[in-house]
């Protein structure tokens, strides 16, 4: 990068002042990554300080059956397949409850779209899991989804929504945004739900009293004015709600181990590459100083591992996600060693190894607990420290 470019845009950092699409394809295409991690870490600890949030949650997909084929997945089975699944809705209560001892906090909830359940199978399996876990927060449906049960219902999804949060709906999930970009979106995608209803249904949400995340699948056939154009549109959806609680760039995934039945289902695997470490923390400080009226950006450490997620607190992200404990649609794609759980203790030790301190928190960011703060360098240096694969 030219000097004076970096100095200019270093100088727009610190003065608060918001970046430009032109300034966040400059700051993409520089090499220097400590330079980066620096500029978004400065932006970060602006934000929030010292802290790194999770919570204690519970990733539940009641089915895998989807009536789309998009390019890049690995989860979707079609009806008849030999691993395909839908729970009943006292298997997916029994699942959730398992983890009641752990003071659970959130159920996180995303779907195939099922050609044949019918609408009301939906707000019923919420209305039971809210009446065995009251206490718990139902974070469930993308607007993909949202979108779907508009089609199967005949309702708006201004109906539907009300429903839902009768139901104990408390957060739409931030997913099927993908890249927005159509460019690249009519090459991965096979559904209808684009930008156009995306945010107008997180729009929506927004406009009822939710918090809601948002998404970017990244590191496949998109390139980096592509995140940039992603981005910018959902920090001019947030200029106008500001609904988003988070952002959350999640790292395409190649299709390495499936399941059983031996299947390759990525059919864009064979042209593409997996974002690089370096590639995945250039994507979360750039989207840092970028989205510059979210509160919080997320490493979902299942999607990075465990070392690219510590190292990400470094590079703009702020929230680890949870314990997570069985996310099936990447682990039914990836071999890299990530466990399907990790426990409070478990996320307060990686946490702290990274030099945080840590901050459990609900659906909504509100804190449920506050630790203490990291151990010093010298006390870290003191005894062996383990490393994350």
């Amino acid at each position: 990068m030219d000097a004076g470019l970096k100095r200019e845009l270093e100088a727009k950092v610190y003065a608060g002042e918001r970046l430009s699409r032109e300034d966040g394809i400059a700051l993409y295409e520089s090499d220097d990554l400590a330079w980066l991690g620096r500029l978004a870490h400065h932006r970060r600890t602006e934000l929030n300080g010292d802290r790194v949030m999770f919570n204690v949650n519970r990733h539940l997909n009641l089915t895998n059956v989807c009536s789309a084929s998009c390019a890049y997945c690995s989860f979707q089975r079609k009806p008849g397949e030999k691993d395909a699944y839908t729970m009943r809705i006292d298997e997916a209560v029994r699942k959730a409850k398992e983890m009641e001892d752990e003071q659970l906090t959130e159920l996180h909830i995303v779907n195939g779209l099922h050609p044949t359940l019918p609408w009301r199978y939906y707000p019923k399996v919420l209305r039971e899991l809210k009446a065995a876990l009251p206490n718990v927060k139902l974070k469930c449906f993308t607007a993909t989804e949202v979108q779907w049960f508009e089609k199967i219902s005949g309702l708006s999804a201004d109906e539907i929504l009300d429903e839902l949060m009768d139901a104990g709906l408390e957060s739409l999930t931030g997913g099927g945004a993908e890249i927005f970009d159509w460019e690249v979106r009519q090459h991965i995608v096979d559904h209808d739900c684009h930008w156009e209803d995306w945010s107008r249904i997180h729009a929506l949400a927004h406009r009822k009293g939710m918090k809601t995340p948002a998404t970017m699948l990244y590191g496949h056939i998109e390139e980096p004015r592509h995140r940039v154009d992603h981005v910018l549109r959902l920090r001019e959806l947030q200029d106008e709600t500001g609904g988003f609680a988070v952002f959350i760039p999640l790292r395409y995934q190649h299709d390495f181990v499936d399941s059983a039945d031996g299947k390759i289902r990525n059919r864009i695997q064979a042209r593409t590459t997996m974002a690089s470490p370096a590639e995945s923390l250039k994507t979360f400080a750039v989207s840092r100083l970028l989205f510059d009226n979210v509160p919080h950006v997320k490493c979902f450490w299942v999607m990075h591992g465990l070392s690219v997620a510590q190292l990400s607190l470094n590079f703009g992200a702020d929230d680890l996600d949870g314990s997570v404990v069985e996310y099936k649609i990447t682990h039914d794609a990836d071999s890299y060693g990530t466990p399907n759980t990790m426990h409070r203790e478990d996320l307060l030790n990686l946490i702290w190894e990274a030099g945080f301190r840590p901050v459990e928190r609900d659906t909504r960011y509100n804190v449920v607990r506050e630790y203490d703060a990291a151990p010093s360098l010298a006390e870290r240096r003191a005894e062996p420290q383990r490393v994350w694969a």
